[in-house]
């Protein structure tokens, strides 16, 4: 029983940690990486559009950033999406496209990022939790309903406490992984 409740939610599991990855990735570190701008939400003909909707991204060196839109109609709504973001970045439009650099982050907004991304890693254990509360809860109702035995709410207990325990082993190596690209770069 507790087998299939899993089966049903594991989707969701897996988006937690892929939601994670995504954060990972959207936080600056002081080296260039697409994923920092391709999410943000620019003004384009009277739509809100991501810039990876409008334009290719590309990253031709460690610092830098160039972002070439596909109608260069785009090229002013792209710079201006890039300014309001919380990137803290100065994009330069060269005509055809924009060219973003990448400074280094101080030790400072290097703590503050990684403090960042510990906050963002403990949203993702709460909903990994939620879900073990939500698997846990319809397996009781099922020994109240007389459909299930009472040994089933301990091996689900059990069960559901492995699941957890490798998907937060999961997102710590992901907090991990950041915490050590901030501090090295």
């Amino acid at each position: 029983m507790i087998e299939q409740l899993i089966k049903q939610r594991q989707s969701d599991l897996d988006e937690i940690v892929a939601w994670l990855k995504g954060e990972a990735a959207a936080i600056r570190t002081g080296r260039a990486n697409p994923d920092m701008v391709t999410d943000i939400v620019i003004d384009y003909l009277g739509s809100p559009l991501r810039i990876k909707e409008v334009a290719a991204v590309s990253t031709p060196n460690a610092r830098s950033i160039v972002i070439q839109p596909w109608d260069k109609g785009a090229l002013s709504a792209i710079e201006k999406g890039i300014r309001e973001s919380p990137l803290q970045l100065s994009p330069v439009v060269d005509g055809v496209a924009v060219r973003l650099t990448v400074p280094s982050l101080t030790q400072e907004r290097r703590q503050e990022y990684s403090k960042l991304m510990g906050t963002k890693t403990e949203e993702a254990r709460i909903h990994v939790r939620h879900i073990r509360e939500e698997l846990l809860k319809k397996v009781q109702t099922a020994v109240k309903e007389k459909t299930a035995r009472e040994d089933d709410v301990h091996r689900a207990k059990d069960r559901l406490q492995k699941l957890v325990d490798e998907y937060n082993g999961k997102l710590e190596d992901i907090l991990k992984r950041k915490e050590a690209e901030l501090m090295s770069v």
